[in-house]
This record gives C-alpha cells, structure tokens and sequence, in this order.
C-alpha cells in the first residue's frame, strides 16, 4: 500500500498509487509520489514511466480526513506543497510519462493527469474538479489543459465531471479502452516510446516543455493562494465537514 515503483522491460518505470479505497492520498504521500517519479526519470535506463493506480479509481484527491482532524494549517501546508511537488515532478520528469487513467480521477489526480505527457484511460474513467464543493481551489490550471477554456470553466464551477470519451473527443485521452485492457494499452505505447532513441527523446521532453505556453508551476501555485484564504477565513471547513458528514450519511444509507 503507498507508493511503489516497478521495473519492466525495456527501461519502463511502472509508479503505482496504492491507497484503498479510492486513493484519497494522505499529505505525505503526494511527496512520496513526487520522489518516485523524480527518481524514475533521473534513472539513466528509465526510457518512459507508467503512472497508474491500484483500487476503485485512479486518484480521488487528497485525503480531506487528514486535514479536517488536524489543528491548525500544517496539514493543509502539507497537503498544498505535496500536490505541487507530485504535479511538478510529472510535468518535469526528464522521461515521458503515460497516465494510465481507471474509474474516477478527481481533484488532485487531474492535477497528476494534466501534467502527465500522454493519457490513457478505461471506458469507465471520469475526470472532475470537485474543489468549488470542498472549499478549495485548485488545479483548473491542468483542467485548462484536457479540455477548451469555457468547458474548463463550466466543469470547474459547478463540480460536474467529464467523461474519458468526451476528452478523447478534444484531443486529451489518445486512447480509450476496457478496463481489463488498460495497463496493456499504457504499456504498449511505452513500449513504442521505449524503443527511440533515449538521448533524443530525453531532450523532446525538455524541449516540449521549453516552449509550453503555460507557466504550470506559478499558476497552480497562485491557485492555491485562494485555497488557504478560503481556509483563514473558516468558507473551506464549513464545506468539507458538510462533504464528509454527506459520505458518512451516504455510507449509512447503504449499509
């Protein structure tokens, strides 16, 4: 459970995320994503790296429990700088890196996701920001990046999600495929990236990443500014308590 990293062929660096059950990560875990993945690239045999996940879906954002038990602002400082790291490390890993998408990707894991170089995602992913809900901001920043600007505004405003076909229809998922046929569909085109040669794809990534028109790092960094406002002034504790005592309700129900 946590983070792992595995070696497969072919200098392919396979980083799971492993938090059951929906991989709500804890603060301290999106540091030790960022590290694996920062590692991965840095490994002189690593020619591309999977990131994929274990459990009911992908990433369900960050572990809102931790920060609502904690006093004071250090699990929320945690949890901002963790999700900058494990997102800079994605967009910055000196190999390319394949997000391999299942079920739901939420919050934080379209963070991941949007600075990932190439998607993948099963026929059942959706993808969504529900930050406006938790009293947060965040990360509209990479939503901006899966889908066109007035989309990325409506689905960032009302919390709605967006399906895999639907980013499949903008450019954003290359491919969709069963659920069962994910990871091979991830590790195929790994396997396509992996036979280049190294040296050249290593400078394709800085190079593509040279002339993005979009400064990842400042503008999730300003986002997040009006996250911690918004919990100086008590807006986002109010609304993740009331998200949290919704699940617990929900859970009841259908037990």
């Amino acid at each position: 459970m946590g983070i792992s990293s595995s070696h497969t062929e072919n200098g392919i660096i396979e980083v799971t995320v492993d938090y059951p059950p929906v991989n709500a990560v804890p603060s301290q875990g999106w540091f030790e994503l960022a590290k694996a993945i920062t590692a991965a690239g840095e490994d002189p045999d690593a020619r591309v790296v999977i990131l994929r996940a274990e459990n009911r879906g992908f990433c369900a954002g960050v572990d809102l429990k931790e920060i609502q038990r904690a006093e004071g602002y250090n699990a929320l400082v945690a949890a901002n700088r963790g999700c900058a790291k494990a997102f800079a490390a994605v967009y910055d890993c000196e190999v390319p890196v394949i997000a391999a998408v299942n079920g739901f990707c939420l919050g934080g894991g379209v963070g991941l996701v949007g600075n990932a170089d190439i998607i993948v995602a099963s026929d059942d992913a959706t993808f969504g920001l529900p930050e406006v809900d938790r009293g947060a901001l965040g990360a509209a920043t990479h939503l901006a990046r899966l889908v066109p600007q007035h989309l990325m505004r409506t689905l960032y405003y009302t919390a709605r999600n967006v399906s895999a076909q639907t980013l499949h229809h903008h450019g954003s998922v290359v491919e969709v495929v069963p659920r069962a046929q994910l990871d091979d569909a991830a590790r195929e085109i790994a396997k396509e990236i992996a036979k280049k040669d190294t040296a050249v794809i290593r400078a394709a990534k800085e190079a593509i990443n040279g002339i993005d028109p979009q400064r990842v790092h400042q503008s999730y960094r300003f986002e997040q500014g009006f996250t911690f406002e918004l919990n100086l002034t008590g807006v986002s504790d109010h609304a993740r308590q009331a998200f949290l005592d919704g699940n617990h309700a929900r859970q009841a129900n259908d037990s």
